[in-house]
C-alpha cells in the first residue's frame, strides 16, 4: 500500500471512527468500538475496498497513531477527536505536566484571546506535550501559532485533563487566563 492510499484510507476511517459512522450505516458501541468485518464490509458500498493487513497497516503507521485495535484485531475505534458526543473513551483523569501547546492560525487568534480555547464540535480541546508537534498541528491550516498553556496552574485549580492512547492530552476547554500568547 503506497503513502497515497493510505493516506486516503486514514482519512475514511477518521470519518466513519469520529464523526459519521452514518455514512456506510457502520455500528460504533458506546465506547466508539466498530467491528471490522462490518467496517471492511460496509466500506465497499462507498467502493472503498480494502483488506484487514490494509487496515492493520494503517493503524500500525499512522504517525498520528489515530486507531486502536482491540486485543484479538476483531474491533477498531478512534483514540480521540471525536465529535460523536455518545462515544465513550474510557479515559482517566490524570495530573498534566506543567506547560502544554496548542498549535493555531492567526484567524482564529481573535476568538481565543476573547473566549479561550473552547472544544467546538470535538468532545475536547486537543493539547501538545511539545512545541514540534503542536507546530504540526497548527501547521495544517497555515503558518502556525503557537499558545502555551498553564495546564499545571489549570489543573490545581481543579481542571479536569486526560491523555488518550497516542499522546495527545484533552480537556474541555482553556480559559484566556491559562494561554499565553507570544508578545
Amino acid at each position: 500500500m503506497n503513502e497515497k492510499d493510505k493516506r486516503k484510507l486514514s482519512k475514511f476511517l477518521s470519518l466513519l471512527l469520529r464523526h459519521q459512522p452514518e455514512t456506510i450505516s457502520l455500528t460504533l458501541d458506546e465506547k466508539g468500538w466498530a467491528d471490522v468485518d462490518e467496517l471492511i464490509e460496509k466500506s465497499k458500498r462507498k467502493r472503498k475496498h480494502f483488506s484487514i493487513q490494509e487496515l492493520e497497516e494503517v493503524v500500525v503507521t499512522n504517525d498520528k497513531q489515530r486507531f486502536s485495535f482491540n486485543e484479538d484485531k476483531t474491533k477498531i475505534r478512534a483514540n480521540q477527536g471525536h465529535s460523536l458526543k455518545t462515544i465513550d473513551l474510557e479515559l482517566e483523569a490524570v495530573q498534566p505536566p506543567e506547560v502544554l501547546y496548542h498549535g493555531t492560525v492567526d484567524k482564529f487568534l481573535g476568538a481565543i484571546q476573547e473566549k479561550g480555547l473552547q472544544k467546538m464540535n470535538r468532545q475536547h480541546v486537543h493539547l501538545s506535550q511539545d512545541i514540534e508537534t503542536a507546530t504540526k498541528v497548527g501547521s495544517r491550516r497555515g503558518k502556525p501559532i503557537i499558545l502555551t498553556i498553564n495546564s499545571g496552574e489549570m489543573f490545581r485549580k481543579g481542571y479536569e485533563f486526560y491523555k488518550s492512547k497516542n499522546g495527545v492530552w484533552l480537556t474541555e476547554r482553556v480559559p484566556v487566563t491559562f494561554i499565553k500568547f507570544k508578545e
